[in-house]
């Protein structure tokens, strides 16, 4: 493990502590603009940056606080209490990262330190060398699979190359090259980021095993395995290697590769260094903040995903705010907030060439034409031409399945047209067909199973899931494919405080979510042990809540 460095990111003299109210104070960095939060306390000063820690949003006073102990962020409200680097909203959620804060015996200035792992990619530093054409390549293949050529190795990013992910919910936008799965089942080796099905794809990876089950795939230690459902699910992958955080893997003597951890959701999510003589390519794929938000500058490649619409926040959820002229709103404001977020990134970290990926799904069956039409994505091109129209000097490019980018002639003369070679004119660049009876013939199989012929499955299944110590009662209805409650389907209560099976809802003050599951994704999600992101995320379900507050738990 690489040890720990301490960094002074806001003095304060004397004359300024002595000028600190009691409670919150905000102060900002006059060198470079940067904001923190102090909380003077009677026995203790705490202290943070002034960065909400969901979306990187920024705090503000709360109006609704009369304690003067909580900030509120401006993005979605979040709200966090800087006495206790908690977040109140939502509630038993997130702790805050705390700054030390040192006040001086001596001449009673205030110092704010951050402790921070130095950056791991600058451990044994590699000269950049010359490239010849050709030398390294990368190749778009589907939302976010790529295959990097470099040398003579061949590695692929999170393939996701036929079937659906989360159920039923999403599918691949962009129709693969032809040969994407020869490709796949000829790479030296594969790094997967993460668990969600958008990424790692059962249906692909099944193809993938009759071929080559013995094939390299590499992923990070994360606290949530990334291959917990492996067993589960039937297919026979034999060379899974997990390794550790900020390491570098070597390949061979020009590759190596490391894997980071996101800040926002480190249990679970994963970026990517590639260098290949010298030269970095960053993909930080989903991160909401990879490695804490701190990244190589100047790289040569940067991807990193761009489209939003990846929840099913607020397009699901009706009842109170959520008309759909509400809903219209925020999500046309989301878009465009991280349409900036991204630019403003790149512009940051300064890429020679930036690259919008990891946002090519489409919600293509015909059940789920509402929140097709209501969930409306950023596009790739509009990044980019944000991104031109503030740093000019970045290369972008718009990737069609097949185009091809040649590093090297992208370096010598970004102005080079030949440096990026885009799929023949005929080729089919938009998925017209997916196969949904394929798929939902699977989901459908699991309506019949024999456990649910018997109303004892739903405390056996909650009871084997074992969330409970929570004030939170949902109300659970089984649906058919427009959300209409199913004939003959189950309809029940579960009361998380104390994993009870109320028939009515308790005297006591708690909060309340009705959810509407379409019987075939929840009856597949509790027959297999699946994750309930694929209703959620997947857009299977349809949610009311009172009060409306998220449940991080």
């Amino acid at each position: 493990m690489t040890s720990q460095v301490s960094k002074t990111v806001l003095r304060l003299e004397a004359e300024e502590v002595q000028t600190l109210k009691d409670g919150i104070n905000f102060k900002k960095q006059p060198e470079d603009g940067k904001c923190y939060i102090i909380y003077k306390g009677k026995d203790k000063m705490r202290a943070c940056r002034n960065q909400c820690k969901h979306q990187g949003g920024l705090f503000i006073k709360d109006i609704e606080d009369m304690d003067g102990r909580t900030v509120r962020c401006t993005k979605h409200y979040w709200k966090l209490n800087v006495a206790t680097m908690e977040y109140v909203n939502p509630p038993d959620s997130f702790m805050q990262d705390e700054l030390e804060a040192v006040l001086s015996d001596t001449d009673g200035s205030l110092e704010l330190l951050e402790l921070n792992p130095p950056d791991p990619w600058t451990a044994e530093p590699r000269e950049a060398q010359e490239l010849h054409a050709g030398e390294i390549t990368l190749t778009y293949i589907t939302h976010a699979c790529m295959e990097l050529k470099a040398g003579n190795k061949r590695m692929m990013f999170d393939p996701w190359l036929t079937g659906p992910a989360f159920a039923r919910g999403w599918w691949l936008l962009h129709e693969p090259p032809s040969d994407a799965m020869d490709r796949l089942s000829q790479a030296d080796l594969i790094y997967i980021s993460h668990m969600h099905s958008d990424h790692l794809s059962y249906p692909t990876l099944q193809q993938l095993s009759m071929k080559r089950p013995d094939i390299p795939i590499y992923v990070g230690d994360t606290s949530r395995p990334v291959f917990w459902y492996l067993e589960k699910s039937g297919v026979n992958l034999t060379n899974i290697n997990v390794v550790p955080f900020g390491v570098w893997q070597n390949v061979d003597e020009h590759l190596r590769f490391m894997i980071l951890m996101d800040g926002v959701h480190p249990e679970m999510d994963t970026c990517l260094i590639v260098e290949y003589k010298g030269h970095m390519i960053l993909n930080t794929v989903d991160c909401t903040r990879p490695n804490n938000g701190r990244l190589p500058h100047g790289v040569d490649v940067m991807l990193s995903d761009f489209a939003g619409g990846a929840s099913g926040f607020p397009m699901t959820f009706h009842g109170g705010k959520y008309t759909e002229s509400w809903k219209a709103g925020f999500i046309k404001n989301e878009r465009k907030k991280l349409l900036n977020y991204k630019t403003q990134l790149v512009k940051s970290l300064q890429p020679k060439i930036y690259c919008p990926f990891a946002g090519y799904f489409t919600e293509a069956h015909p059940s789920d034409r509402y929140i097709k039409e209501t969930n409306i994505k950023n596009s790739a091109a509009d990044l980019n031409e944000s991104i031109r129209k503030s740093c000019p000097n970045i290369l972008t490019w718009t990737p069609s399945p097949g185009s091809v980018l040649d590093l090297a002639l992208a370096l010598n003369d970004p102005s080079n047209r030949s440096a990026i070679t885009e799929p023949p004119n005929d080729t089919k660049i938009y998925k017209d067909s997916w196969d949904f009876d394929l798929y939902l013939d699977e989901l459908n199989a699991s309506i019949s199973a024999e456990i649910f012929k018997y109303k004892s499955w739903i405390q056996y299944y909650y009871k084997w899931a074992g969330f409970k110590g929570y004030n939170l009662v949902i109300r659970v209805i089984e649906t058919d494919d427009d959300f209409e409650p199913l004939k003959g389907g189950y309809d029940y209560l579960v009361d998380f405080l104390d994993l009870s099976f109320p028939d009515v809802r308790p005297e006591r003050d708690h909060a309340f979510e009705e959810i509407k599951n379409r019987v075939n994704v929840m009856r597949h999600v509790v027959l297999n042990g699946r994750l309930w992101d694929d209703l959620y995320i997947g857009f299977s379900n349809r949610m009311s809540r009172d009060p409306d507050v998220y449940h991080h738990r």
